[in-house]
């Protein structure tokens, strides 16, 4: 065979790859551009699969047992950058735990003059209204509080009308989105107010379809952690507000606190829906490292099993970050 002959019957073959590959990722744009469109992903979620885990992420994984429900977990630590990863890169809904970039978006407004703490807003008051009845749920102004009080509000006790009182003076879920994008964190999507959110539970079924409406990454809600921990987004007097009000969490005390020991200080948020259950923070040891936490989970056939998983990886996390190995991706078996 001459050397032509050889040089086009590679080229050939080469094309052939090329040409399959690019059908590959052909059909994942259309499944992308599909998701933009629709909203959900009305099929069986993505699972990464992996090649090596470490002993941690092992753990982490069998506890994760996707069998009752999709479980998302993304944790690292801050210190040495080590990250332990299960389906942290698909979205599960955030509920309450959206309410961390709404106060961050808030308190950029703060650092750039358009607002003070001491500015005063009313809280949104819910107005019956039936579900699905309109695109945004009906409100009313109420009572009227400082910014301050509305972030502790919003924070320590998750008080829905507090936070859209705070979402109504940003700009609503477009303004807190832009927040998120603008500091890197783009698999964060804020779609309707708090009350709508509400009062519209149900209508998708977290454990086996994926919703990107007020929806995020466990992946991308430990980079909003982190980047806030860490002082990258905000000046310190921002940073202590809110950091300051998810140390003083009075819910999920069954979830990421419930088996830590006395000594860890953990400083975070929760997220409750229909059939979903969620906690996120920064969780300080003793011996001075902070890790970002982010654990989701759906199913599991009730609130409390809901709250014993998140309970049970949260202590895995913390006893295992005593010495791991370098980074590497889990699956959750599903």
């Amino acid at each position: 065979m001459g050397l032509g002959r050889i040089a086009r019957w590679c080229a050939a073959l080469a094309l052939g790859f090329t040409s399959l590959s690019a059908a590959h990722a052909a059909d994942a744009d259309f499944n992308s551009a599909f998701d933009a469109a629709l909203g959900t992903q009305a099929r069986t979620p993505m699972v990464a699969q992996m090649r090596v885990q470490s002993p941690l992420e092992a753990t982490i994984a069998r506890i994760a047992d996707g069998s009752a429900g999709r479980i998302g977990v993304y944790a690292v630590d801050l210190a040495s950058g080590r990250e332990v990863s299960v389906l942290g890169d698909q979205r599960f809904p955030m509920a309450s735990t959206s309410k961390i970039a709404i106060a961050a978006t808030f308190m950029e407004g703060v650092e750039r003059g358009r607002f003070t703490l001491t500015s005063e807003f009313p809280l949104m008051v819910p107005v019956a209204s039936a579900r699905f009845s309109s695109s945004k749920a009906p409100v009313v102004p109420g009572k009227y509080y400082k910014a301050v009080d509305l972030i502790e509000m919003m924070i320590t006790r998750s008080n829905n009308q507090a936070t859209d009182g705070l979402l109504a003076a940003v700009g609503g879920p477009a303004a807190v989105n832009d927040w998120a994008r603008r500091n890197g964190i783009a698999e964060y999507n804020l779609t309707r107010d708090i009350a709508t959110l509400v009062r519209d539970d149900g209508e998708i079924d977290p454990a086996r379809t994926v919703d990107i409406r007020d929806s995020a990454t466990p992946e991308a809600m430990v980079r909003l952690l982190s980047g806030l921990y860490q002082g990258k987004f905000l000046a310190e007097s921002s940073r202590k507000v809110i950091l300051g009000a998810m140390s003083r969490c009075r819910t999920g005390t069954h979830r990421m606190r419930a088996m830590l020991p006395d000594e860890a200080r953990v400083a975070h948020k929760t997220g409750t829906l229909s059939n979903t259950a969620s906690d996120v923070g920064i969780i300080n040891t003793p011996d001075g490292r902070a890790i970002a936490v982010a654990i989701y989970v759906t199913g599991q056939g009730s609130r409390a099993a809901r709250d014993a998983k998140i309970a049970s990886i949260a202590r895995a996390l913390y006893d295992g970050y005593q010495a791991q190995p370098a980074r590497a991706y889990a699956s959750a078996g599903y």
